[in-house]
């Protein structure tokens, strides 16, 4: 697994292990192989269950990998963790918890 600067509009097939939050700090860690598609839907509340009730919609930690299998194991594996964990992690990567998301998200033209 690599921590990565996101390319958009990249054409190699990655998984992207990610974390978000909210203004409360509440966090939700998915997997996915399309980051900006999935992060679009979380902004957007445009799937029903634990983003959208949350209202979880920043993006503050993502690593990629071109396995898969891989990413579902960290993903659990990053569940699994106490919250404590997860916000050293986060820590670790994005100090200010910025939404990294910001720059993509703001362009006109999404690519999905």
């Amino acid at each position: 697994m690599t921590r990565l600067r996101y390319e958009k509009g990249s054409h190699m097939r990655e998984y992207y292990v990610y974390i978000m939050t909210n203004h409360s700090r509440t966090l939700y860690t998915g997997v996915t192989n399309n980051l900006e598609r999935r992060v679009y839907e979380h902004k957007t509340k445009a799937v029903d269950g634990f983003t959208k009730r949350y209202k979880v919609n920043k993006l503050v930690y993502f690593e990629s990998t071109n396995d898969v299998m891989a990413a579902i194991e960290r993903e659990k594996e990053i569940k699994g963790w106490v919250r404590r964990k997860k916000v050293s992690l986060i820590h670790s990567f994005n100090p200010t918890w910025e939404d990294l998301s910001l720059e993509w998200m703001s362009s006109p033209l999404l690519s999905f």
